[in-house]
């Protein structure tokens, strides 16, 4: 949680980390969006999960490791059912999000190796299923709506051996459709572009995966319009 949080501060959001039932009904009408994040997955925190996805806010899942067990796999497909605006995984938890929540798909065999064009053809259908925007991520990030494909090209490499800057980058999704929640796909984009561009800034003064995490909040933190709008790589795809 910690760099989704400082992700957050650095970009002008103001997060909140929640956990407790009871404190849902006070958060939530004061959020302009939620980012459920199953990656410290609780029997005790799926009752919260449901109370922040259904509490009318627009909202970002985030399907960490999803196949890694039956208990995670089922908590996700409960949240999938819940319409998150935005679904953010690598290949392989999208891949298997695609499988699981619909018996006509034939995506096999979900392990780690995949990279994220391997998955787009599962996005599209997962979009289509669920009505969510899906984001891939890899070496380049996919976003598709079901029909339109955009790719997403910033980014560096070393930013793979910083844990959780998955987690953080969805964190930006959700700051961004808290922003504006009419276009989903866009923000997902956008949101994706600017975190991998901050991390090809930040590594120009890195050595390493931990001088890169401390660049690239700074660097996110500095970022201005022109170095954003000279500096993303978003494509439509045909």
């Amino acid at each position: 949680m910690d760099i989704a949080a400082n992700a957050l501060t650095a970009a002008g959001a103001s997060p909140a980390m929640l956990h407790c039932l009871r404190e849902i009904p006070d958060f939530t009408p004061r959020c302009h969006a939620v980012y459920i994040n199953v990656g410290t997955l609780s029997e005790d925190w799926l009752p919260s999960m449901r109370a922040a996805a259904s509490a009318g806010r627009p909202w970002v899942l985030d399907p960490v490791a999803a196949a890694a067990s039956g208990f995670r796999m089922e908590a996700c497909l409960e949240l999938l059912a819940l319409r998150p605006a935005v679904v953010r995984g690598n290949a392989s938890e999208i891949l298997a999000l695609a499988t699981r929540s619909d018996s006509s798909t034939s995506f096999k065999g979900v392990d780690s190796s995949h990279d994220s064009g391997e998955a787009l053809q599962a996005a599209k259908a997962l979009a289509r299923s669920s009505g969510a925007v899906i984001a891939v991520s890899g070496a380049v990030d996919f976003i598709t709506d079901g029909e339109q494909v955009l790719s997403a090209s910033n980014g560096v490499a070393m930013m793979q051996k910083i844990t959780a800057t998955g987690c953080a980058v969805t964190a930006l999704i959700a700051a961004f459709i808290g922003a504006d929640p009419s276009d989903a796909l866009a923000a997902a984009a956008c949101a994706l572009a600017i975190f991998g561009l901050a991390g090809e800034i930040g590594m120009e003064s890195a050595k390493g995966p931990a001088s890169l995490r401390m660049h690239l909040i700074d660097a996110l933190y500095g970022l201005d319009e022109q170095t954003v709008t000279s500096g993303v790589k978003i494509a439509l795809l045909p």
